[in-house]
């Protein structure tokens, strides 16, 4: 569900968002335990887990027991009982339920957590395939895209309910999205003509939102291959926080915070940005698409 099957003059993501929170103490507790030269195994024996449960604490994918903590700080040497009641405090701000919580009885784990981290962004840059990016559907394209995966009904309205929400808050100035969008997404029969026309519609009328950018790849470009498909970069205000490339996958997701793997995804994202229409070439671009759709 790429979200879908899911600019300027923006205030930063929102810093104090749990998964942002889960992340940054992630990084702190990741720098105290090699600093000290203590293996993850030694930590894991600490809380009593396992090395994959400290992966996922230190890569923020894992709320943490508050006594786990204390436990790894008595490990790492840290005594300062200031240095210690941060990260404490950090660790039960972190524990804390997102809004998204409330929609876990619809959308699997994997896409939870990827709302955490778009909640938490000052800016996703997009590249999609397949639909239009799912903060930028209009609510009958985004029920037609999710009746293509056969849903109940009572799951699709939920759904939908849950990307209304999403899209309040990218409205509200929270967010930059810079989305690139390949024309075959819009292209694609999704609903029916009319549904197809009034996104398209949208699409042009908010493409002069401040802090939004739009580009449509066009036909036959060559940067198209280089893409695996649909994918985005998030950025986040937190200077300690790394860029984060989402790409979905039928069953699950990857999250990839590599800077090797990060850097290859941006070539890829500006590669495809060149041979894009420009932000100022796009309204033109979605007009003709617009005249073209059957009547």
């Amino acid at each position: 569900m790429h979200e879908d099957a899911q600019g300027n003059g923006a205030r930063s993501g929102n810093a104090s968002a749990p998964t942002v929170l889960r992340i940054l103490l992630g990084i702190q507790l990741r720098r105290l335990r090699e600093s000290r030269g203590i293996s993850a195994a030694a930590a894991a024996t600490a809380i009593r887990g396992s090395e994959s449960k400290i992966s996922r604490i230190e890569l923020g994918r894992h709320t943490v027991r508050e006594i786990d903590i204390a436990d790894l700080l008595d490990l790492y040497g840290v005594t300062d009982a200031t240095e210690r009641a941060a990260l404490l405090t950090l660790a039960g701000q972190a524990n804390q339920q997102g809004w998204w919580q409330h929609y876990q009885d619809v959308l699997p784990s994997w896409f939870l957590s990827y709302l955490g981290l778009e909640e938490s962004a000052e800016l996703i840059r997009s590249y999609d395939t397949q639909f239009v990016p799912g903060l930028l559907q209009t609510e009958e394209y985004s029920k037609a895209v999710l009746e293509l995966g056969a849903y109940p009904s009572d799951r699709t309205g939920r759904m939908v309910l849950l990307r209304r929400e999403r899209q309040q808050r990218f409205v509200s100035g929270g967010l930059r999205l810079w989305a690139v969008i390949d024309e075959i997404a819009l292209r694609r029969p999704v609903g029916s003509p009319e549904i197809r026309q009034r996104q398209l519609e949208y699409l042009l009328e908010v493409a002069k939102q401040p802090g939004l950018t739009i580009q449509v790849t066009p036909f036959g470009t060559g940067a198209s291959y280089a893409a695996p498909g649909s994918f985005s970069i998030l950025s986040f205000a937190a200077d300690d926080l790394p860029d984060v490339v989402y790409v979905e996958q039928l069953t699950s997701a990857l999250y990839l915070d590599k800077p090797a793997d990060v850097d290859r995804y941006v070539e890829v994202m500006d590669l495809l940005a060149t041979t894009s229409t420009r932000p100022d070439q796009t309204p033109e671009f979605l007009r003709t698409m617009i005249a073209e759709v059957p009547r």
